[in-house]
């Protein structure tokens, strides 16, 4: 594999770094100047700290920035507990197949829909409760109710929790091969402990080690998330994302510095949300080995385990609620509370805004189909250098690294070097920008199949004579043609959910339909927002439709590589 000589799998480690780094830290430093007082574009030339001074005479500043804290440690706690229950409970049997065949779907819903569809349920005239009046309420008008939007954030962390328990299920059945988890929950109940005993006192120490960076990932994206929190966050006052939108979009450009220093502010809650997160991983390891020193059994420990199972079924019955929810506004007519359904259906709200939708539509499927190829590129060419040479893994802290900064804390940064280098709103750092994020989701999707990849193959294939390049392309590629066009998929959804790089490097001028639905949640029109909520979800289930349907017909008549 030579282009001019140069092999590519020997410059791809390089470049891939760059992709991911260069960005992070010149986006740190685009934020951090301004914070500090220099941005000589807007008359900064002196280095000042004034503008923290600023930032923290803002009213609400400080509940703001608890409240981001309390969000990312609450939702990560239940959702990490809620998986951690029901691994332990369920592992091994038929009902956790059951639901990882239930969950495994709903890595593909992008937040944002997440959001719309819970909102759409929980509100005051909301499905639920719809359902429930007027026999059970005697309601003919929904109540007066401070639901969504609430400023305790309750509705935004069952949002966050749903979307999170997916993700980290998927992670901790990634590394559960790694743990030889049979063989010790066997141990385990062997030796009389119960099964979520079992699993805590012996399992669960060195699993937490394998998804530990993939837990302050969580915690990370908790503290900074925008789109969830225009959805179901807080207005009054807002979390201190929404803050931070608010100001980077104030037409006065003296804000920006305001901005900046929020981004810094902003950088620091989510460090001392990681730092509280140790604290708590501390005392809870200190807790577990002096039940485990008590010899306590936990023999009974149904209740535990009916709760898990409910979690985990629940957070997967609301998201595909809230997914069908979206579907049916779309397509309703005259629905009229406390109505269960519509009186008519139409196909009106659709028809209106395809025209509209149109551009943002193609804008998505054109930045999340090249940022996805790169990814997925530059991912083989570097697990094909660490298959080479036996070295690699130790980078997975850089990996992890953009999914742990938050975004806006470097993406103000971002946005103000595209306009000194006037490439703002243009398409390829509205790519770039989006690689950031897809790269990383990539590259843990299929490096575990990658290094699975039985060597053999690749042995027999030199013994013909036949040279790396060409047992690349004609064996291991076709082999791990299903692993590839799953991570293809998961690069493809992680795209079309991004909404904070579009939202500052497209500049209002590239649109896609997440931004697009995002917007459209200050208006009150829920039949739109239904049409550009659905079709963010649907986007995403057609590229895993494709991923998990085409290697069937591709290998329709080769019966080993049929699953």
């Amino acid at each position: 594999m030579k282009v001019g000589g140069v092999r590519l799998a020997r410059v791809a480690p390089p470049l891939t770094l760059a992709v991911l780094l260069g960005p992070l830290v010149f986006g740190l430093a685009g934020t951090a100047l301004p914070a500090f007082g220099y941005l000589p574009e807007l008359g900064g030339e002196h280095f000042t700290t004034e503008h923290f001074g600023v930032l923290g005479a803002q009213p609400g500043i400080a509940r703001s920035a608890l409240l981001s804290i309390l969000i990312g440690l609450v939702t990560t706690l239940i959702s990490l507990g809620t998986v951690a229950a029901f691994v332990a409970s369920d592992l091994g049997t038929t009902t956790f197949s059951r639901v990882r065949r239930l969950i495994s779907p709903l890595l593909s819903v992008p937040h944002a829909a997440a959001a719309f569809g819970l909102a759409f349920m929980i509100a005051p005239s909301g499905m639920i409760m719809r359902l429930i009046s007027p026999w059970a309420t005697g309601l003919d008008r929904p109540p007066d109710l401070l639901i969504v939007n609430d400023p305790m954030a309750l509705s935004m962390m069952a949002g966050l929790i749903v979307k999170e328990i997916p993700f980290l299920f998927l992670v901790t059945l990634a590394a559960l091969p790694q743990t030889r988890h049979s063989e010790t929950m066997r141990l385990g109940r062997s030796l009389g402990y119960g099964r979520i005993a079992s699993f805590t006192f012996l399992l669960w120490p060195p699993l937490y080690r394998q998804i530990r960076l993939a837990v302050f990932a969580v915690v990370a994206y908790a503290t900074s998330v925008v789109d969830v929190a225009l959805i179901l966050g807080p207005h009054l006052p807002p979390t201190l994302p929404v803050r931070l939108i608010d100001w980077m979009n104030d037409p006065n450009l003296e804000t920006r510095f305001l901005a900046s220093a929020g981004a810094v502010m902003q950088l620091s809650v989510t460090l001392a949300a990681l730092l509280i997160w140790v604290v708590i991983e501390r005392i809870g390891a200190l807790a577990v080995c002096l039940v485990r020193d008590r010899g306590a059994r936990m023999r009974r420990d149904l209740i535990v385990r009916i709760l898990a199972r409910l979690m985990m079924s629940s957070s997967a019955l609301v998201v595909f609620g809230g997914i069908a929810i979206l579907a049916l506004w779309s397509v309703s007519g005259l629905w009229q509370f406390p109505d269960a359904l519509p009186a008519n259906f139409s196909m009106r709200s659709w028809m209106q805004a395809m025209p509209r939708m149109s551009g943002p539509l193609a804008t998505t499927l054109a930045v999340a189909g090249l940022s996805t190829l790169i990814a997925l590129v530059l991912t083989i060419l570097c697990l094909e250098r660490e298959y080479e040479t036996g070295r690699g893994r130790d980078a997975l802290l850089l990996i992890y690294l953009p999914l742990i900064v938050p975004q806006i804390s470097f993406m103000f940064g971002l946005q103000v070097l595209s306009i000194w280098l006037g490439v703002d709103a243009s398409f390829g750092a509205l790519v770039l920008a989006h690689l950031v994020f897809v790269l990383p989701y990539v590259f843990l999707s299929l490096s575990d199949p990658w290094r699975a990849h039985d060597r053999r193959h690749d042995q027999i294939a030199a013994g013909l004579g036949i040279s790396r390049g060409r047992a690349l392309l004609h064996i291991r590629l076709p082999m791990l043609t299903r692993a590839i066009l799953t991570a293809a998929a998961v690069g493809f959804s992680v795209s079309v959910g991004q909404y904070l790089p579009t939202l500052l490097i497209g500049a209002g001028r590239l649109t896609t339909v997440t931004t697009e639905a995002v917007a459209l949640a200050a208006g009150g029109n829920r039949r739109v927002i239904g049409v550009y909520a659905f079709m963010q979800t649907l986007l995403p289930f057609i590229a895993f439709a494709i991923a998990m349907g085409l290697p069937g017909l591709i290998f329709r008549n080769r019966r080993g590589l049929r699953v």
